[in-house]
């Protein structure tokens, strides 16, 4: 197979086998000096490559830390441990470590045996009493709430992407929490609405309630198989706190308007949602929070 650099080695090799060759010295031919030339250009040529191929590495492996160190698998109120266990053995297959617990029941050895070699990953799970404790500890910009009962379009907290459009989307380089719920229950409507956004899996109607391991494994593999191999400057996304600046420049707006209280809630989530759905970058959230301001503005003088 010839790779890069082998003709500028083959055509080195001709040159000094005919210098060797030739008993009487004689100047060095046009197509010599040429050969001489390519011989200069191409180390240059694959030095370049290197660099880029150096950097490519270096992005990638950039990409990987930031997978495996922002994002949160929390398993909210689990009914048995042997399930922790499972959830996280399969976190292990897709690199992820941070388990947060909220309101376990008894670490027994079930779920370390469960984990096989996710042992490490039960052994470093945080463990609150509480969601609100866990998003106090741990500053999150992305709350995700997984959920099995999609809802519709008056269920605003509950319409739901897929597991593929989430790991086209999500920008791993902030932290973000993917929220499991309840074994019998699921996540409550509260919890679902605390999130910026609502994955769902697309199932058979006659059984639409996914075991949590199978579940996991199907969102994980979505986000592991899309994350970005290279990364763009200047594409961050919008952090939580740039967010919850837009949500409060909206509802202030929308406190003008001479509406029902309801109407005015349901719009604010409404706005959420398609914050959330769009994973605005910080550069765009700044920008839109120009325009809300000036609105604000425009409304306060009449």
């Amino acid at each position: 197979m010839i790779k890069i650099g082998d003709a500028a080695v083959s055509e080195e090799k001709v040159v000094e086998t005919t210098a060797m060759a030739s008993e009487e010295p004689k100047e060095e031919s046009t197509s010599e000096k040429k050969s001489t030339s390519t011989k200069k250009s191409k180390p240059k040529a694959q030095s370049r490559g290197t660099v880029r191929a150096k950097i490519i590495r270096e992005n990638e492996d950039r990409e990987i830390s930031q997978f495996k160190e922002n994002i949160y698998i929390v398993f909210v109120e689990c009914e048995t441990p042997g399930n922790i266990g499972f959830l996280a053995r399969t976190m292990a297959n897709f690199g992820l470590k941070k388990l947060v617990l909220i309101n376990p029941p008894t670490l027994t050895n079930e779920a370390f045996y469960q984990a096989t070699h996710g042992k490490y990953i039960v052994e470093n799970a945080k463990i609150y009493p509480t969601l609100d404790d866990f998003y106090q500890s741990q500053r999150i910009d992305f709350k995700v709430a997984s959920t099995g009962m999609a809802g519709g379009s008056y269920n605003l907290s509950r319409i739901p992407i897929k597991p593929e459009e989430l790991g086209k989307s999500m920008n791993v380089s902030n932290k973000i929490a993917i929220l499991f719920g309840r074994e019998g229950d699921g996540l409550s409507n509260k919890e679902i609405n605390d999130c910026d956004i609502c994955v769902s899996i697309p199932t058979d109607p006659t059984y639409p309630v996914m075991n949590i391991s199978h579940a996991a494994a199907i969102i994980f593999y979505e986000l592991f198989k899309n994350k970005h191999e290279y990364g763009v400057e200047g594409l961050n996304e919008s952090t939580d706190v740039e967010k919850e600046y837009l949500l409060k420049d909206m509802e202030e707006i929308i406190d003008y308007l001479d509406i029902p209280d309801h109407k005015k809630r349901n719009g604010l989530k409404t706005f959420n949602n398609i914050i959330s759905r769009a994973f605005i970058t910080s550069r765009e959230a700044h920008t839109f929070k120009g325009i809300l301001r000036r609105i604000k503005n425009k409304l306060g003088e009449k």
